[in-house]
This record gives C-alpha cells, sequence and structure tokens, in this order.
C-alpha cells in the first residue's frame, strides 16, 4: 500500500506539472502527454540518466481479472524480459502493475515510473497497462530509457486502420504481423474489409456459395480481373481460380489474438452496393429487369433481408465488436429505378427516390443488428435518404459528411479521402508502383486534425476518433501492402493517440525513420524513408515567366475545365504555381469537355517570346491522360494566327505515372498565345497547370 500512495503521488506531480516530451529526452511513439525526466522518489525527480533495466527479475500484478494477467505477462514477455511471478511486489528490481479503476479518468491511460531500481505501472484498464509496456518496449529498443515518469493517454478512443482482403486475400499469418505492429502503435481497431466484388473473405455456413463460388476469381490479380469483358468469377478448385477466405475459425484465432493485443476487430459486409460477387452466387437477389450481373442488391425481394440477416447472424457469433461495417457506399442505384419489386417497395412505404430506398434497408439493417446487442457504422452515403437513428458515420469523402453527422449528435469516426486514404503513392509518383492517383506523403497523413479549432465542441463531442484505409486495388503482393501501410499508418496511430501541442513533424520524422529501420530488421517490409524523394521539384517555388499575371481567355465554355478541378479558375494558367505530384492539389486544372484545353494568352503588348510550354501529367488508373497533340499558335492582333508548333503524341496505356512538358522554343514576336491540348482516344481529364513563357 505504502508504493501505491507513493506512485498515485508521483501520478498526481506528472498531471500538474508540465513535462515537455522532446527527442533529446525519449523516443516514444505516439508522443506522450506527459514526460519528467529523472529518477523519481517521495520529493523529487533528479536529472534523468540511463535506467538499467537488466536489473529486474520480478513481476507483480495487483488489480484485473486473470485474462488480463495472462495479457500483461505476455506482453512483459514479448519485450524481451522473463520475469518470476510474484505474489506481493519486491524492494527492488520489479516491475509493479498496478490496475485500479480508480487511479486516473482515462480507460486507456496510463502512468508508467522508474524509481528506486523499479519500474510502477499504474492505469485505470488492463488497456492503459499494456500500452505502459508498448512505452517500455519502445525506450529498450531505441536504447533511451531514462529515468523518470511518464503519464500518457489517447486523444481519441478510436485508433483505426482499414485492410482490404477482398481485392486480394491475405493470410492469417499476414494479418497477425499487421495486428502486433499496431498494438506496438497503441491502435485499438481493425477494421477488416470482408466483402466486395473482387471476393467474398468470411466462411458463411447458411450460404456456401459465398465461399464456393464468390471467393473465386478468374484473374490473379484485381488488375487483371476488372479489366476482363467478363469479370468472371470461379468454382473453388477449378482451373485458374485464384481467391480464398477466411474460415470462422480463422477469424476466431484472428479475433482472440487481436483481444490479446487490446484491438478490436470490426467486420465490414458491404450492402447494398459493392455486391457483385454476392448477386453472381445467388442471382435471385438481381433486380427482376436485370437477371444478368448486377452490382447492387435488390432491395425490393424480401429475399435480400432474409440473406443479409442470416448473414449478419453468423457474423455476430465470430465478431464480438459492438460495430458491424455494413458499406452503404457508391452504390450505383441504377437498376432500382427500372425494378419492379425495389418500385412496389418504394410505393408501399412512401419513398420518394431511390436515396430513400437504401435508407429504408439500412434502417432495417440497424434495428435487426441494435435488436442483437450491436451497433452499425457505415461510409458516410448511409446520411442520404436519412440517417438511421442510432448510426454511426464513417466519413470518407472528406469532413463535411462527418462534420453533418456529428452535428445531428452521431458518432462520426473520421477518415477523409485527402489525407487518410493511404493507397496513393507515398513518394514521387514515377518511381513508386502502380497505384491509384493522387500523392499522399507521411507530413500529409501527420498534418490531419480529426477535430481543428474551427470546428465547434458540440460538433467536435461525437468525433470517436480516426482511422486509415488501405484498398487493395493495386496491391497484388504482403510485401507491396507493407509498404503502402507502414510508415503512414504510423502518422495514424500518432494522430489519433497524441494531444496536437505534443505533434511536431521534424521530430515524428525522426522517430518513424528508426521504427522502420527496426521493422525491417525484423523482416516487414515498410517504405524507406531515408530513400524518400518528396515533393515536385517545380512546384516548391513560383516560377517567373513572361505571362506571369497575364489575362487569359478560355475560347471553350468555362464548363470545360470541371468545378472540382478548377484551381484558381480563369487565373490559373499564369499564376505562377506549378503543379504538385497530385492533380488534387489545387494548381492542376483539369478539363473533361470533348475539346480539351484552348486558351489564349493576352501578354498585354507585343512581345519577344522565345519559348512556350506547359507540363502534363497521366494516370491511367483514375482516367487521366496525355493530350495527344498540342498546337501553339501566336498573334500581335490577336485575328491572325501564325501555327508555331504542332506537336503530335502517342498516348499509351502505362502503370506508371508520368509527367510531361509539351512546348516550343525559337525566336518570335507576338501578343497574343493560343495554346490548344486535344484530348486522346481515352476518355477522361486532361490536366495543365501552368503556360510558361519565357
Amino acid at each position: 500500500m505504502k508504493n501505491v500512495k507513493f506512485f498515485l503521488i508521483i501520478v498526481l506531480a506528472l498531471v500538474v506539472c508540465i513535462g515537455k516530451v522532446g527527442a533529446q529526452i525519449n523516443n516514444i511513439t505516439p508522443a506522450p502527454v506527459r514526460f519528467i525526466g529523472g529518477a523519481c522518489n517521495k520529493n523529487y525527480c533528479t536529472p534523468a540518466s540511463p535506467f538499467d533495466y537488466s536489473q529486474l527479475t520480478k513481476l507483480y500484478i495487483e488489480g484485473g481479472d486473470s485474462v488480463d494477467a495472462e495479457r500483461i505477462e505476455a506482453a512483459i514477455k514479448a519485450v524481451g524480459f522473463d520475469l518470476k511471478r510474484t505474489k506481493r511486489p519486491s524492494k527492488s528490481g520489479d516491475i509493479r502493475v498496478y490496475i485500479n479503476p480508480d487511479s486516473m479518468s482515462f480507460d486507456e491511460g496510463y502512468a508508467l515510473v522508474t524509481a528506486e531500481n523499479c519500474v510502477l505501472i499504474t492505469a485505470r484498464t488492463s488497456a492503459g497497462a499494456f500500452y505502459a509496456i508498448q512505452t517500455m518496449r519502445q525506450l529498450i529498443e531505441s536504447g533511451e530509457w531514462l529515468t523518470g515518469a511518464i503519464a500518457d493517454y489517447p486523444r481519441f478512443d478510436y485508433r483505426g486502420i482499414l485492410i482490404d482482403i477482398s481485392r486480394h486475400h491475405r493470410s492469417v499469418e499476414f494479418l497477425k504481423r499487421q495486428i502486433d505492429m499496431m498494438a506496438r502503435l497503441k491502435m485499438n481497431r481493425l477494421h477488416l474489409h470482408l466483402t466486395d466484388a473482387a471476393g467474398w473473405r468470411i466462411e458463411v455456413e447458411s450460404y456456401p456459395r459465398l465461399t464456393e463460388y464468390a471467393a473465386w476469381r478468374k484473374g490473379a490479380t484485381w488488375k487483371e480481373w476488372w479489366s476482363r469483358d467478363n469479370r468472371d468469377y470461379a468454382e473453388m478448385g477449378s482451373e485458374g481460380a485464384y481467391g480464398g477466405y477466411l474460415t470462422k475459425e480463422d477469424a476466431k484465432e484472428l479475433v482472440r489474438y487481436a483481444a490479446d493485443r487490446y484491438i478490436t476487430i470490426i467486420p465490414e459486409i458491404e450492402m447494398p452496393g459493392h455486391s457483385a460477387e454476392v448477386v453472381a452466387a445467388y442471382p435471385e437477389l438481381a433486380c427482376s429487369h436485370k437477371p444478368e450481373q448486377q452490382e447492387d442488391l435488390c432491395i425490393g425481394k424480401e429475399t435480400t433481408f432474409e440473406m443479409m440477416q442470416a448473414i449478419l447472424d453468423e457474423i455476430i457469433e465470430v465478431f464480438p465488436s459492438e460495430y458491424i461495417h455494413i458499406g452503404g457506399d457508391e452504390a450505383t442505384k441504377k437498376s432500382w429505378t427500372e425494378c419492379e419489386d425495389c418500385q412496389r417497395r418504394m410505393r408501399e412505404e412512401g419513398l420518394e427516390s431511390v436515396d430513400e430506398l437504401q435508407s429504408y434497408m439500412i434502417h432495417r439493417i440497424e434495428e435487426y443488428l441494435n435488436a442483437r446487442g450491436r451497433q452499425i457504422i457505415g461510409w458516410d452515403e448511409i446520411l442520404e435518404g436519412g440517417l438511421a437513428p442510432n448510426a454511426t458515420v464513417m466519413s470518407w469523402r472528406g469532413e463535411e459528411g462527418g462534420r453533418a453527422a456529428a452535428a445531428a449528435g452521431h458518432k462520426v469516426v473520421m477518415s477523409p479521402h485527402a489525407y487518410c486514404y493511404i493507397d496513393a503513392p507515398q513518394d514521387a509518383p514515377p518511381t513508386q508502383p502502380e497505384a491509384i492517383g493522387g500523392y499522399l506523403p507521411l507530413e500529409k497523413v501527420y498534418s490531419y486534425d480529426p477535430t481543428p479549432k474551427d470546428m465547434p465542441e458540440e460538433v467536435s463531442q461525437y468525433i470517436l476518433g480516426v482511422q486509415g484505409n488501405l484498398w487493395a486495388e493495386f496491391i497484388p503482393t504482403d510485401e507491396h501492402y507493407e509498404m503502402m501501410l507502414w510508415p503512414r499508418a504510423i502518422a495514424i496511430a500518432e494522430v489519433g493517440w497524441s494531444q496536437p501541442n505534443e505533434k511536431e513533424y521534424a521530430h515524428f520524422r525522426s522517430r518513424a525513420t528508426d521504427i522502420v529501420e527496426r521493422m525491417m530488421k525484423e523482416g516487414y517490409h515498410p517504405f524507406d524513408l531515408k530513400s524518400e524523394i518528396g515533393e515536385r521539384p517545380e512546384s516548391l517555388q513560383p516560377i517567373k515567366h513572361l505571362a506571369r499575371g497575364k489575362a487569359v481567355t478560355y475560347n471553350l465554355p468555362s464548363r470545360y475545365y470541371a468545378p472540382q478541378y478548377g484551381a484558381a479558375g480563369d487565373a490559373t494558367l499564369t499564376d505562377g504555381l506549378r503543379g504538385t505530384w497530385t492533380y488534387a492539389d489545387g494548381r492542376w486544372q483539369g478539363f473533361l469537355g470533348r475539346g480539351g484545353v484552348d486558351v489564349t494568352i493576352d501578354m498585354g503588348e507585343v512581345t519577344h517570346i522565345e519559348s512556350i510550354s506547359a507540363d502534363f501529367m497521366q494516370y491511367c488508373g483514375p482516367g487521366v491522360f496525355m493530350p495527344c497533340l498540342v498546337e501553339i499558335a501566336i498573334s500581335e492582333d490577336g485575328e491572325h494566327y501564325t501555327k508555331i508548333a504542332n506537336i503530335e503524341h502517342e498516348v499509351v496505356v502505362e502503370d506508371v505515372p508520368s509527367f510531361k512538358s509539351f512546348g516550343w522554343s525559337g525566336s518570335a514576336e507576338a501578343r497574343y498565345i493560343r495554346y490548344k491540348a486535344h484530348r486522346s482516344k481515352f476518355s477522361g481529364f486532361l490536366f495543365i497547370d501552368e503556360v510558361v513563357v519565357k
């Protein structure tokens, strides 16, 4: 009891002191709330010095139950200690763990004190004690375990990662390895994307065709399968069948493994969209007018609800998670407008739109799960047509859906595409494996704040936390998946745990680099931060040129540059700002119309010109292509033009993004410059950042 009282004095001191975490003091990720360097006793903390943890030989645990004790012992062993469990604390040389509900107000918080030749841990719950042990592990691994005291707790309750095993199936062993790393970073939610058109990945005994047929496809990779004229599925064991699934025992094993590391697995069963594989296996769920393959479930048929409810019954037997993710995103809704069954359902229920029809399904599924003690969570499209009363929203298309749901009193997990979709390239895209378009470096992920200062408190109180999502369309191998996941998931971990005033990118990057090196030694395949190229060099500084600030006339209607990619509007092409690696940066201007790019720049007066050029990009995955022809013409009076360049370009589909300048050089006099870029045979966008005149 004397030791507990002393320990609580230290914890109180940590709470009231303004301790600052710094690179010169420790190497803990996520950055903790408070640190006081030095060996602590009843009256003070002496200056920090290395702690000799080799002297630790015993383990004492007070509080919690037998399961808690087993998990704590296992965590201590994973650090590298082989300690003898004692029934009472020793005078020295032991790790003492106190699980005390009255010790602090944070369920996952902890305090860790190195004092008098022992280590003292106190926590409100066993999860907090587990996180204290992860801190110990990091300090030992980094060689920076200093004497002192730490008080720490998470900023958000929900700190998660989505792993997509539908597009490319992953083994139990692979998933366990990612769970291990998540636990070391104090993450607590693993969202498993189990079902999608590319494959159904969880055993359902009541509907065996889901794993006998819908879990297998013709095409080893998602890209190969997706590009086929017929996206065929295959019988399990047939020639050329690729896929796989988790048996119920596999899933239960994963649930236990994750729970021992204080991670909850949230299963996702997509509905009503992203369900082509379900309809392929059970075509009776298709809308009446299109018996062939469809992407959406028929909401008009009662058999759809019978099947989904039976599936969910089996899912909740395997996954004890409070939340069951039901998807709800990107339903095409096309078949519902012509389906006799869906239209009858709408009439009977008084529904005025297909959005309300989807909402009807979400409401029914929520009621079904609520009656079984579970809650639904879904992507922000479940807001459309009216949000189910108890639903939690995962906001991915930006923050708007999350803010709207939170303002209405619904819980929200922030996962906006611009910061949390880590399937985009993390370094210079031309140097990276094929990926979805864009560019999302570690620094941008780290910069995200789920509850920024401009968010009203009545909204922010409903933000549960943050989640990073790694979709696997272009990631066929385990090694590639780990490279895309880490280290950006390390940034998600710190965004979810650490207080904003403890975040500083340069310090974080140094810590993340160390973690990456240790991961490599352990056989992981993270992206090597030491080789990072960084942002597109042309974008780092504004460019000075003769046309900067000059007026631009769009010879085709302004609608030809897409509103969502308008950048700075009519000033974009002469504002002196070159584009970054991504077309969504507000610098690249996107053109979707058949006419492509056709602009005229007024130099204000006749000017001597020696070069005219503009850059374009190509990301074939999201439909961004180079021009097939660029024409450049000049004029002194604005009426009579002389063509000075006719640049043809063969546009070919490539896996890796590319950037190319199309221009002319020579000597000419002109006031007006007309720059035209023609779209190729491939439908999609043209993106241009600046017309540079020198």
